[in-house]
């Protein structure tokens, strides 16, 4: 297999890549394949707002536990058995719209395995790649995202057409049981055991940085024999210090305000394009999945952007990340108000890459940011962060819908302007307002050891 021939961190960087692809494929089908089912059903707008939001309950919920559980036992087992749980459900759940507990309680638990995901990436990629790959690391890994929710807008609304909405959790779980023997297969433990083994005569060779196997030294000290077997006492997790810092804030703010806007985008583009533009998500062809390409390819051009700054001292860390932050966040944010103005196909196309585009771009400033102020507790850190980025969704979205029902019955329908202008108005204001949040108080340096 080619990736074998691979140094180790970038198999798994590939991995976790394919890993983010798939789970937005996912998130993105279940709106496609439910909005299909539940406009031919007459469901009302509330009932998909209430549907389509309730994976995020569940999503966020398993945030914080998905990184304290990955801190204890590894990343690794966690993706493994996060994938498995979800494609189980995603398999064995039918699509019937007028069973809404039934639908409630699936997606509250493909939340809930899906929302340990996220955490467990950070944690592993905090022990498998070194400080100065960081940027484009997770750049790239978060990109999948996008370029899965590019793939499913373009192929999932023709597997809708010719073999029904029930074929795409089909199509869902497949992919995500070959994930998860993929991963079983290739991946393997990261190599902060490898790092302890550096810090003294005898050991082998270690990924980490030089810093952080001095910092493995002094662990080692703490080294007992119980029943004959060696162990490691992980450090205790500062917790009020993560809760207490600003830096973290500023983070968790900018999550919070990214995932609102591309959660209400991913969740009601489908209805914006084929109700308030009366298009045809059949019809548009590939153009429907531009914004999120768009995001796959700025996501990776603010990673490698970020490194180059990083390494040839162009700029500090720290200015890194507030420039590309503060960049992205507010052209995403005029992008977002001119949006409902445009009635055209191209022009909301154009808009809506445009506005994702450079959400993407800032995910170079506060996404990266985890593995700055905290590499040892990435996987915590991004538990509390995604928490807040996923109430995100159960805001956003669920608002979404009340706003589109009130306006469906003000204006008697959700074809004009005015109907969709405080939809898109909403993260327009957040970004800026979490841009600034984030040129305050952000910081480059490590603030926990």
């Amino acid at each position: 297999m080619m990736m074998s021939h691979l140094p180790k961190r970038y198999v798994i960087v590939l991995l976790m890549f394919v890993c983010t692809c798939i789970c937005y494929v996912e998130r993105v089908g279940f709106s496609i394949a439910y909005t299909k089912a539940a406009d031919a059903a007459d469901v009302n707008q509330s009932t998909k707002g209430l549907i389509l939001s309730t994976f995020f309950y569940g999503y966020a919920v398993s945030q914080v536990p998905g990184g304290w559980v990955a801190q204890c036992i590894g990343g690794r087992r966690v993706l493994f058995l996060s994938f498995v749980f979800w494609s189980l459900i995603t398999a064995l759940v039918p699509l019937d719209p007028l069973q809404v507990k039934t639908l409630v309680v699936a997606r509250l638990f493909v939340g809930v395995a899906q929302g340990f995901i996220f955490p467990s990436i950070h944690t592993v990629l905090a022990q498998w790649v070194p400080p100065h790959e960081r940027s484009r690391s997770v750049s790239l890994t978060t990109s999948g995202m996008y370029l899965g929710a590019a793939a499913g807008m373009l192929f999932l609304p023709s597997l809708v057409k010719f073999k029904g909405p029930e074929s795409v959790f089909l199509a869902e779980a497949t992919l995500g049981a070959l994930w998860a023997l993929i991963w079983f297969k290739l991946s393997s433990e990261p190599p902060r055991r490898d790092s302890l083994k550096a810090a003294g005569p005898g050991f082998g060779d270690s990924l980490l940085p030089v810093s952080e196997i001095k910092e493995n030294k002094g662990r080692l000290q703490k080294m007992k024999l119980e029943n004959g077997v060696g162990s490691v006492h992980v450090p205790k997790i500062p917790w009020k210090g993560i809760i207490l810092s600003l830096p973290v804030w500023a983070i968790v703010i900018n999550n919070f305000t990214f995932h609102y806007a591309l959660y209400v985008l991913m969740n009601w583009l489908p209805t914006y394009f084929e109700q308030g533009l009366q298009l045809s998500l059949q019809e548009m062809g590939s153009s429907k999945m531009l914004p999120y390409l768009n995001m796959f390819i700025f996501s990776n051009i603010g990673g490698v952007v970020a490194d180059y700054c990083i390494t040839k001292k162009i700029l500090s860390v720290t200015k890194t990340r507030k420039f590309l932050n503060t960049f992205g966040f507010i052209i995403a944010a005029a992008s977002l108000m001119v949006l409902p103005s445009l009635r055209t196909s191209t022009g909301a196309v154009v808009c809506s890459s445009v506005s994702l585009g450079f959400l993407a771009l800032g995910r170079a400033g506060f996404a990266v940011n985890h593995l700055d102020v905290a590499p040892r507790y990435a996987g915590i850190v991004m538990g509390f962060s995604n928490t807040a980025g996923t109430l995100a969704g159960v805001i956003g979205v669920g608002l979404t819908g009340r706003i589109l029902e009130a306006a469906k019955i003000e204006h008697l329908g959700l074809s004009t302007p005015e109907s969709w202008r405080t939809v898109f108005f909403v993260p327009a204001y957040l970004c800026i307002f979490s841009a600034l949040i984030f040129l305050l108080f952000s910081t480059g340096e490590k603030i926990f050891n």
